[in-house]
């Protein structure tokens, strides 16, 4: 059975926009042209989604929040960029999300996050899957966020700075340094504090995704190498590898070190 488009008669949607099966438009939204929308996603009262935004099926989209606003970089002069969601998203009130800079790029959102009150994801910004933002959390231009991460309320990241996999940004915090994965870290500016413990061992979001006891193991392991051992990180990283049984998680955790531009959080 076919399930109907319901836009509310006070919404105002571009005929150019695309919207799926079983999408909700509510009171007050505005749609903008060349936007698409997949099927069950639901739009709350008196959101803003602007052109070129692309949203994913069964999101949820609360009261306030504008998608896909024109990027505030100050090389940005109009030209067509994106803003890419993808599925089983909610976005909370008055979040609001910029498209990309470049022309033809794109800001992306993955699959399953949950982006709560006020929360600002910034131009060309990169957010993996089962990621949550809590409320007022602002990410600057080009902030790359991986899978299962946590960014605390009114936590301010800078530009191009990383946040890795399972790890927690501390709220309150200022990060202008890229923050290792399945890490702790919190402060002003931010430091490690610790392995993400609860992280590790439970997920809310996805039971299966739970990493096994020796995984587990070897990071605490690996962790102590790297920042308990008062070694240079160069040096840290060399006796990981010789001293820490291969991991696929380990590994990653070592190569996002590696390939850090801005320095990490110690």
């Amino acid at each position: 059975m076919i399930e109907m488009v319901k836009i509310h008669p006070t919404a105002i949607v571009h005929p150019k926009a695309e919207l799926d099966e079983d999408v909700e438009v509510g009171p007050y939204s505005i749609i903008e042209e060349d936007v698409q929308i997949g099927r069950g996603t639901k739009i709350g009262p008196h959101v803003l989604i602007c052109r070129w935004t692309r949203i994913g099926r069964d999101c949820r989209i609360h009261f306030g929040s504008t998608i896909g606003v024109p990027s505030q970089d100050l090389k940005y002069k109009g030209w067509r960029s994106y803003a890419i969601i993808g599925d089983r998203n909610v976005i909370r009130e008055y979040v609001s999300i910029s498209r990309a800079t470049a022309e033809e790029g794109a800001t992306i959102i993955g699959n399953d996050n949950l982006i709560m009150n006020s929360a600002k994801i910034s131009h060309d910004c990169v957010i993996g899957n089962n990621v949550i933002m809590a409320d007022f959390a602002t990410l600057g231009g080009h902030v790359q966020v991986e899978d299962y991460a946590r960014v605390g309320a009114m936590t301010g990241v800078h530009q191009f700075v990383r946040i890795g996999k399972m790890a927690m940004a501390g709220a309150c915090s200022k990060f202008t340094k890229d923050v290792p994965p399945f890490t702790v870290a919190d402060g002003h500016p931010a430091r490690v504090r610790g392995l993400n413990i609860i992280g590790l061992s439970t997920s809310v979001a996805n039971p299966m995704k739970l990493l096994p006891p020796e995984t587990r193991a070897r990071l605490k392991k690996a962790f102590r190498i790297l920042f308990r051992s008062d070694l240079p990180l160069k040096e840290a990283i060399e006796r990981v590898r010789r001293e820490v049984e291969p991991d696929p998680e380990v590994e990653h955790l070592l190569r996002f070190i590696e390939t850090s531009k801005r320095g990490i959080c110690v």
